[in-house]
């Protein structure tokens, strides 16, 4: 019996000695863990409060990021109805607009317009807008907030086109000032009417404008002005393949309407003087050559016809070609411009040229059969053989000279004796002229049809040449 208790007193010794341990394994790991958590608590806490001093340096340096509410709220936007224009029912709000104009992308005579890209800047004052500032600066704005607050609604007057670059965003900038003062500004593109006059085209002088006015706000209530006078339009380095940019300035007008009344209107207006080489070398030169190759006809025989004849043509449809391809080009007006003037002044030259050959055709024909009627051709004369001098090769007509005519008494010239006269001789000095009338001249001059291409030769070119001395001193 003491055994068993003695077994049992050993056996509860041990199971307090297996607690024991376990418990104190338990308390340790727990110790542990409690140590590397404050470990953490205290890593963090050090964490947040650098990175609580770094934004603190952030924001003093950039005064963007340093308010602690919207920008709207700043505005209070919420608080006013900007559908109204700003002192709605007072006098009317002055508006500044300058622009700098960046380029002119096209002109275009056939649509009678010009493509311009510029920059548009609009100045004026809303109350509404003033926010309190300690040190005075600006507050810069893209276009999501330009849609929630009064702009003027200038446009352009006789635009065909118009729009606001977006790439990457649009292309708008809005500035407010702690005063109320704003600057807009925008980047666009506009396609409008020129009305130009073509008269004197290619030597032609254009004038252009553009034109901005306010579209829902007469006079009464906006008023625009240029606000630096003439610098407030300012240009950059423009440069035209057609046109050389004399002048460019602003004005300003009215523009009355008679549902609504009478508008403020700015005008930017340039000169635009064409450049002359180009049609130089694609229009007068060849025009010009073709003229003087018309002439060529003149030394050549007249009885080479198809030589005279195709040559003739050649020139006629040369000119047409010209005449047609400027025509292409242009708008199609109802008056006449000084090109189509040298073209057709140039057209008529070529035609006459061939006219002047049909002339000397004809009476070298009358003129052969006159003398094949009177007899002063020989019998044998064949007209194959004048033919033959048309200038092609002929393989079965014998060319020969023409006999000589035979003497007769018929052809013998006999002179009659001078009648007395009882004028006195010619003194020493004195020149005889011999005086012929028109009529008598002409008939000399279609029985010897080879002098018309000898005067020819002098009166085209000296007709020509004055007619370009005429052109040109009007034109240029």
């Amino acid at each position: 019996m003491g055994r068993s208790v003695n077994d049992s007193v050993t056996s509860y010794l041990l199971s307090l000695i297996i607690l024991h341990k376990t418990i104190t394994f338990l308390t340790l790991i727990i110790i542990r863990n409690v140590f590397e958590h404050q470990i953490s608590i205290v890593a963090l806490v050090y964490s947040v409060r650098d990175t609580k001093r770094i934004d603190f340096k952030t924001k003093k340096s950039d005064s963007t990021k340093s308010l602690l509410i919207k920008s709207e709220q700043l505005l209070r936007i919420e608080d006013h109805d900007f559908a109204m224009r700003p002192g709605f029912g007072g006098s009317a709000i002055p508006v500044g607009i300058d622009v700098q104009v960046e380029s002119i992308d096209s002109i275009s005579e056939v649509n009678m317009d010009f493509t311009m890209t510029l920059y548009l800047r609009h100045y004026w004052q809303d109350d509404r807008l003033a926010f309190p500032s300690s040190n005075n600066k600006s507050r810069t704005f893209d276009a999501r907030l330009v849609k929630k607050i009064w702009v003027p609604d200038v446009f352009f007057v006789h635009s065909k086109r118009s729009f606001i670059h977006d790439t990457t965003m649009e292309n708008i900038m809005l500035r407010v000032y702690p005063d109320g003062n704003i600057l807009y500004s925008v980047r666009i593109t506009v396609t409008a009417l020129c009305s130009m006059d073509f008269s004197r085209f290619p030597l032609d002088t254009q004038n252009c404008s553009l034109e901005l006015e306010s579209y829902a706000y007469n006079e009464n209530d906006l008023m625009l002005y240029w606000k630096n006078g003439n610098d407030s339009l300012r240009t950059d380095e423009i440069a035209l393949s057609q046109f050389f940019i004399e002048e460019f300035h602003p004005s300003f007008g009215l523009a009355f309407y008679s549902s609504t009344g009478w508008y403020n209107r700015l005008y930017i207006n340039f000169i635009l003087r064409r450049h002359i080489f180009f049609f130089m070398l694609q229009t007068y030169f060849p025009t010009m050559l073709m003229v003087m190759l018309s002439w060529v006809s003149f030394w050549i025989d007249r009885r080479a016809v198809p030589a005279r004849v195709s040559l003739g043509i050649t020139t006629v449809l040369t000119m047409s070609t010209i005449i047609t391809g400027v025509s292409a080009s242009m708008p199609q007006v109802s008056y006449v411009k000084a090109v189509d003037i040298y073209l057709w002044a140039s057209f008529l030259f070529v035609f006459l040229s061939v006219i002047e050959y049909a002339a000397v055709n004809y009476f070298t024909t009358v003129e052969e059969m006159k003398k094949l009627q009177k007899g002063k051709l020989p019998v044998s004369y064949d007209a194959t053989q004048a033919m033959a001098y048309d200038g092609c090769f002929h393989d079965d007509i014998d060319v020969s000279p023409f006999p000589e005519l035979p003497t007769t008494p018929s052809t013998t010239r006999t002179i009659p004796p001078r009648a007395s006269s009882t004028e006195p001789p010619p003194t020493e000095g004195t020149r005889l002229w011999r005086k012929r009338s028109v009529g008598k001249n002409i008939r000399f001059i279609m029985s010897n049809s080879y002098m018309i291409d000898s005067y020819s030769r002098i009166i085209f070119p000296l007709a020509y040449l004055l007619f370009n001395i005429i052109y040109w001193c009007i034109y240029s």
